[in-house]
């Protein structure tokens, strides 16, 4: 049987784009999304996560234990309801809701490693708060998001205006930019939900390879250029996360000229004062 997570973890992710949009805003137009006081680019941790969620369904196919509970074009209620046909008949409400909930937590990854909210009106399975908490990525400097129009040489209909006017619409890009998030792990809550050190392993597979997976017209260009790990020798953690992160510095080559590829960053991580009782970890 899988060991369950038991030391706290704190990780760095450092992302980029080229010539696309890592994450569009609805409410914007699609443009990339921003804070509009100092132009830092954002990708919401919902967009992550669906990138994991993702990769894992591509991996293991839907498969129990590493099922996918929100996925596209399914109805939720429907992927509970197993839970309830095979429970005890004579299990109170209370108790039918414990069963449904450890049931989801066995057999689906996200709800495991993200928790997920299953307190509707049929086949409930309560709230589960999950060991893994990603955070809103941000640019390492300002963007300047693009938007470009698109055109077409095929008419749709004959003899009308669509022959004249060949534009059918735009797209914004960000030129080039490099993000940095975090994420948290907490011991504590895999107890909760049976989350395993297997478990924490496809997270990181997912995170080292899902946008391998996701490429497309909008986000033709996207890699995770490194991700930096802490992992404390206890539940509890050993040292301040806050202080873990700032040993992590993302420095421009040139200031006189924009970033336009990841070669014009340098990643500096300061060891020296990491204590020795938390393990820095770096994958590629």
């Amino acid at each position: 049987m899988a060991e369950l997570i038991k030391n706290r973890y704190e990780f760095v992710m450092l992302f980029d784009v080229e010539n696309g949009n890592p994450n569009g805003d609805p409410d914007a137009g699609n443009m990339p999304r921003l804070d509009p006081e100092t132009s830092t680019g954002l990708v919401s941790d919902i967009s992550i996560k669906r990138k994991i969620r993702d990769y894992v369904l591509l991996k293991h196919k839907n498969e129990s234990p590493n099922k996918i509970y929100v996925r596209q074009g399914i109805l939720m209620l429907n992927e509970r309801k197993p839970a309830y046909d095979e429970m005890p008949a004579d299990l109170s409400k209370n108790d039918q809701i414990e069963y449904c909930k450890n049931y989801m937590c066995k057999h689906y990854f996200d709800i495991r490693a993200f928790g997920a909210v299953m307190d509707m009106k049929n086949f409930k399975g309560g709230a589960v708060h999950g060991p893994i908490s990603i955070g809103i990525s941000k640019s390492v400097d300002p963007i300047v998001p693009m938007q470009l129009t698109l055109t077409r040489c095929a008419a749709e209909k004959e003899k009308s205006e669509d022959q004249k006017n060949q534009n059918i619409g735009h797209k914004f890009i960000v030129p080039y930019a490099l993000y940095k998030g975090y994420g948290y792990i907490s011991p504590s809550r895999s107890a909760l939900t049976g989350a395993t050190e297997e478990d924490l392993s496809l997270l990181f597979e997912a995170l080292r390879n899902m946008f391998d997976h996701t490429h497309s017209a909008a986000r033709s260009t996207m890699a995770m250029r490194e991700i930096i790990i802490f992992k404390h020798d206890s539940p509890l953690g050993n040292y301040p996360s806050h202080k873990l992160f700032n040993r992590i510095k993302v420095s421009r080559n040139d200031m006189s000229k924009p970033a336009r590829e990841f070669d014009d960053y340098t990643i500096d991580i300061s060891r020296d004062d990491i204590p020795a009782n938390v393990e820095l970890i770096t994958l590629v």
